[in-house]
């Protein structure tokens, strides 16, 4: 083959590619899906149940990353630069998300604040390492475990997919409306099977997470780390969780999932209580994605080691 010719086919093969790399790219557009972006896992899968086969749903969070020092990558630029909806929790939950969309050159890209509605309790100093008891103002971000938030954090995102996609305006109110009756009984077995507990405080080797889940069911809630699993937790607060777990008689320990429970441990074994986890849900394990775990389930176990861990009837 002279080498005019192969430069002819090599010239003709690259055509082909970028004539199918486009029409992949329109047969995607003419598909009618919408293109979302969630952050973290609880919206991803509320979007999902919401959403159903009208769009496309992808997690920008990798598996088995916390959050709050997340740096997004070139890869997720260019997923929302071809986005229709950005769904985000909080500037709160995610800091880096204001920086991300300034970046972007997607002008039909339409971000979503899903906590619009639901006022967040707020530190005014910025302090997270004080001890925190029962209700008291904190910086907790983690707004879907009351499940009255996460319901309407789903309205939230039912209403930026109607802005969207108005045709599907019946179908996402209907999935809508069936998830948040979901969620309604999720609520109503906790409120249920909480009452009556021997111990009336969730104590935490982990970073502060659970507030919203504590205040809901009118339990006690005090964590070891602050809201910052980055932080290390101080002599003295390490020193109030097991002076904390005697007085109340508890012998149970919360630990929290991606966060390494060696502080966890090294109280239990002081105090002799036994380790029993407590998931947040805002990531997943990679093996817990792979399985295609689902926050009901994740907030079933929840319930199940919560009426073990605080001595239910």
């Amino acid at each position: 083959m002279s080498p005019k010719t192969f430069c002819s086919l090599a010239l003709l093969f690259a055509v082909c590619l970028v004539a199918l790399s486009c029409q992949g790219k329109e047969a995607g557009t003419s598909s009618g899906k919408r293109v979302v972006v969630t952050t973290l896992f609880p919206l991803y899968d509320f979007t999902k149940n919401v959403a159903g086969s009208r769009a496309d749903v992808s997690l920008l969070l990798p598996p088995g990353m916390e959050p709050h020092g997340f740096e997004p990558r070139p890869a997720d630029i260019m997923k929302l630069n071809s986005a229709d909806l950005f769904i985000y929790t909080s500037p709160e939950m995610e800091p880096w998300a204001a920086t991300l969309l300034k970046g972007l050159q997607n002008k039909k890209l339409e971000a979503v604040n899903a906590s619009t509605g639901i006022i967040p309790d707020r530190e005014p100093d910025g302090h997270h390492d004080r001890p925190r008891h029962g209700h008291e103002s904190n910086a907790d971000p983690h707004l879907w475990l009351d499940f009255t938030n996460a319901m309407k954090m789903v309205d939230n995102i039912r209403d930026g997919l109607i802005r969207k996609d108005p045709a599907g305006r019946e179908f996402y109110d209907k999935n809508a409306a069936a998830y948040n009756e979901k969620l309604k009984d999720l609520d109503a077995r906790y409120r249920a099977a909480l009452q009556g507990c021997r111990v009336k405080s969730i104590i935490s080797g982990g970073h502060f997470a659970f507030h919203y889940l504590a205040s809901r069911y009118g339990l006690g809630y005090d964590s070891v780390y602050g809201f910052s699993p980055d932080a290390e937790p101080t002599p003295g607060s390490i020193a109030r969780i097991a002076r904390t777990l005697k007085q109340n008689g508890s012998r149970y320990l919360f630990y929290e999932e991606l966060l390494d429970p060696r502080v966890a441990k090294t109280i239990a074994s002081e105090t002799g209580a036994t380790l029993i986890r407590l998931h947040g849900a805002h990531n997943l394990s990679k093996e817990e994605f792979d399985r295609g775990e689902t926050f009901i389930g994740i907030m079933n176990r929840n319930l199940d080691n919560l009426k073990i861990g605080l001595e239910c009837p």
